[in-house]
């Protein structure tokens, strides 16, 4: 099937955050939207055709998930990214945020030394300080384009309280799909410090030609057993709303622990439609995935040539993963609550603030390429016209 990712959906009126909500967040509701990480395509066919199926029978009780839920995941995980991963590795959790924060208060206690690396998801830092725990930074480094670790930063910054670190994998807001190479380094100094690492992986299959997601766990026992993996179909496929993640834990006591948080809130069961929806992504996916990848690619390149020719002092940053953009606009000397005005006022859009992805953001916007290419041309024009003015 050839699937059309130029149609444009009216998704207004649906209490979309993305579109609905932007008077609550930009104080405007006239704006193009490119920010909310969610895609504006059409949720799958053979997703929604299992929603329908099931909704047909018109009981909607306590469930469980099957079997055949277990083994789309183990398939997929072999299939896109040749890991091997058992059924009991595999937990649950309402939300990647919401298993980064349970796993915070599983291994670790008020005090306690978690490791974010900024510009980062800005949920870490509420995960982190919203569970009491002291956050400690150790600023990703910018070279010839693209983040690295910076390794040498983080051996100074840890001490013996210092018990994990939140790893995005790829990161997001930059695009990195980490190496192996890289992900062993880091994993070397968390492994002889006792850190353990939470790995938000929800970015793992959108893995640009060329570059390749690596798993955490799949680098060897020693890792695997020294980390829990939060990922979801959710931005995959589009179906946030339906606030169902995976959880893999391949250590068995780690496991227990995390499932012993999880019960005291009851907060395992999930939802009938998430829990069909993640089968049937997991299960029917790959072409549609690959047509995707292929019209964000695309995307991707109409932004960074019309940035090159129109805006060349605008720097992008080239993804390797995601459909998010990374752009630096520090070349016109304003804050970031003065590029958010401007953009907002005279260009029209809702972009992300890059000040809130933290240290080294500032100057910096995000922009969403997960939409049909129109509307990705519009809102490029809209820039182009603004920073005209400068």
């Amino acid at each position: 099937m050839k699937y059309n990712f130029d149609e444009k959906i009216d998704r207004t009126g649906t209490n979309c955050l993305k579109h609905d909500g932007m008077g609550m967040y930009f104080k405007a509701d006239d704006l193009l939207p490119l920010w909310v990480a969610d895609m504006d395509f059409r949720t799958p066919d053979f997703i929604m055709n299992a929603i329908r199926i099931r909704a047909e029978h018109e009981v909607l009780g306590y469930t469980f998930r099957p079997d055949s839920y277990f083994q789309s995941i183990i398939n997929w995980m072999k299939r896109r990214h040749n890991w091997d991963i058992k059924k009991e590795w595999i937990s649950f959790s309402p939300g990647v945020v919401a298993g980064l924060t349970l796993g915070i208060e599983t291994f670790s206690k008020p005090g306690d030394g978690v490791v974010v690396m900024p510009p980062v998801y800005f949920p870490f830092f509420d995960c982190v300080k919203g569970t009491k725990r002291k956050m400690i930074e150790n600023p990703l480094k910018l070279e010839n384009g693209r983040y690295t670790f910076d390794l040498e930063n983080l051996k100074s910054k840890i001490d013996e309280n210092t018990k994990l670190l939140l790893l995005s994998n790829p990161q997001n807001p930059g695009g990195m799909a980490w190496t192996r190479e890289e992900l062993v380094a880091l994993t070397d100094i968390c492994l002889e410090n006792k850190i353990m690492i939470i790995s938000d992986e929800i970015h793992s299959d959108l893995i640009f030609k060329g570059n390749r997601h690596i798993p955490l766990a799949s680098i060897s026992e020693e890792v695997a057993n020294n980390c829990m993996i939060s990922m979801a179909p959710s931005k995959t496929f589009n179906v946030a709303g339906l606030s169902s993640s995976l959880v893999i834990i391949p250590d068995k006591t780690k496991f227990a622990r995390y499932e012993r948080t999880m019960g005291v809130g009851h907060l395992g069961m999930g939802n009938i439609f998430g829990t069909i929806a993640m089968e049937a992504a997991y299960t029917h996916g790959d072409e549609w995935l690959e047509q995707l990848l292929d019209y964000l690619w695309k995307n991707y390149k109409t932004l960074e040539d019309f940035i090159n020719k129109h805006l060349p002092k605008v720097k992008v940053m080239k993804p390797e993963a995601t459909y998010l953009v990374w752009l630096d606009f520090s070349a016109y000397g304003m804050k970031n609550d003065e590029l958010m005005k401007f953009t907002i006022e005279e260009a029209k859009l809702a972009l992300n603030d890059g000040g809130r992805f933290g240290t080294g953001g500032e100057g910096w916007l995000r922009v969403n390429v997960g939409c049909p290419k129109s509307v990705l041309e519009e809102a490029l024009e809209r820039l182009k016209k603004a920073f005209a003015t400068l």
